[in-house]
């Protein structure tokens, strides 16, 4: 096995001083290979050490543009609620080349986190797309539809959710939630909120949506 090998054999066993003395000399023997650096700043990242991650992942970039690097800068920018900073690191990534479902899937958060659920869709439908087994991807991509008005679409992704995962209490809530604000279903939405409260006695929205449904039927039964 060459130095790269062994490093990311040490890597995997969690054996970071190893890992980056094999990545060390690695860069020492071949200083315009990006490979060395972006490996030495995954060690770093997964010792914690953001900051000096970045420095390698910056370096790499100088001597070659590669998705990886911009993949790693997003997640240390996203992880420090840098949401805008990791946007444009994940669409770098995108535009060189790695078009996987966690890179669209990240920069769907981004946009969610940034309360930009219209510009999130894209992202997180192709997340959804790549992988349709990726409950919480597609419970993320239901989010941003509801939270731009799209209710039937929502309601559908929603349901397959629930599909998948029929004890997913914010998937109920949400469902029932869409039921109520938007198709004026109380019935319906009430058997959704009871379930999460059922499965979840302590799901505070879905309480009190139990309780808005109530009052909605109380007031129309008047």
């Amino acid at each position: 096995m060459d130095k790269h090998q062994l490093g990311m054999k040490a890597l995997q066993e969690k054996k970071l001083e190893a890992a980056l003395k094999w990545f060390n000399e690695a860069i020492e023997e071949n200083p315009d290979d990006p490979l060395g650096y972006i490996h030495f700043g995954d060690v770093l990242l997964a010792a914690g050490e953001w900051e000096k991650a970045q420095i390698f992942y910056h370096k790499a970039l100088e001597l070659k543009e590669m998705p990886a690097p911009f993949y790693s800068l997003g997640t240390i920018h996203y992880q420090q609620g840098h949401y805008e900073e990791a946007a444009g690191y994940f669409e770098k990534a995108l535009r060189n080349g790695l078009q996987d479902k966690d890179t669209h899937f990240m920069l769907g958060m981004c946009f969610m986190m940034l309360d930009n659920p219209r510009f999130a869709i894209p992202y997180l439908q192709r997340s959804v797309e790549l992988d349709g087994d990726d409950t919480e991807a597609r419970f993320q991509y239901a989010l941003s539809l509801v939270k731009s008005n799209l209710a039937g679409e929502a309601l559908e992704q929603f349901q397959k959710v629930l599909e998948a995962e029929p004890e997913h209490t914010d998937a109920l809530y949400n469902a029932g939630a869409i039921y109520m604000q938007f198709y004026g279903q109380l019935d319906e939405a009430l058997r959704y909120f009871q379930k999460a409260v059922d499965i979840q006695p302590d799901h505070l929205l879905a309480g009190y949506g139990i309780k808005m449904a109530a009052k909605l039927k109380e007031i129309g039964a008047q």
